[in-house]
């Protein structure tokens, strides 16, 4: 999948797949459930592998709750302020890319999590996009059923997805450099 992606994308430019997969040993120290191993894979593919500050690809396989997902989750406050300062700038453009008929199709909503309930410091609370500045993660998901994963050519299948998730990952690592 790092392959194809790059070329797609390429500010993910090369990278190793040791890079983009998440340990699979669990951090146990402060659970009550001490098994040892995540029930789950997952990888994040971005310049940079999953330690990254710049927005990519998340696959997640998982029985039953698998999932993909593109962006950028709990961004370091500098990236935050670059991002909001991107929106502020150009809010026709994400607005294009949010609205895009495809995408509203496969990614219909923007994560919600911890969102401000007012706008940050320093914009106006009449700006038109101010929603989308209230926002701590950009990051869109679609939920995948075991038989996508079962079917021939998931590479391709995967791709089609990603290939409509580009522009918004696009315009965040550009907020981002």
């Amino acid at each position: 999948l790092i392959v194809p992606l790059s070329q797609l994308d390429p500010s993910i430019g090369t990278i190793t797949a040791s890079e983009c997969m998440f340990r699979i040993y669990r951090d146990i120290r402060f659970s009550n459930d001490k098994t040892p191993y995540k029930t789950h894979f997952s990888a994040f593919i971005a310049n940079g592998g999953r330690k990254t500050r710049m927005a990519g690809y998340y696959v997640h396989l998982q029985p039953d709750e698998s999932f993909i997902a593109g962006g950028i989750y709990a961004p370091d406050p500098t990236v935050l302020e670059s991002i909001r300062n991107s929106i502020y700038q150009h809010p026709e453009e994400i607005r294009r890319i949010l609205d895009n008929k495809r995408y509203c199709e496969l990614f219909p909503a923007l994560s919600n999590e911890e969102k401000l309930k007012n706008p940050p410091k320093g914009y106006p609370k009449d700006f038109k996009e101010v929603e989308l500045l209230k926002n701590k993660h950009f990051v869109t998901h679609r939920a995948l059923d075991n038989e996508f994963f079962e079917k021939a050519d998931v590479i391709g299948r995967l791709m089609e997805l990603f290939k409509v998730q580009y522009p918004f990952n696009d315009f965040l690592n550009r907020a981002v450099h």
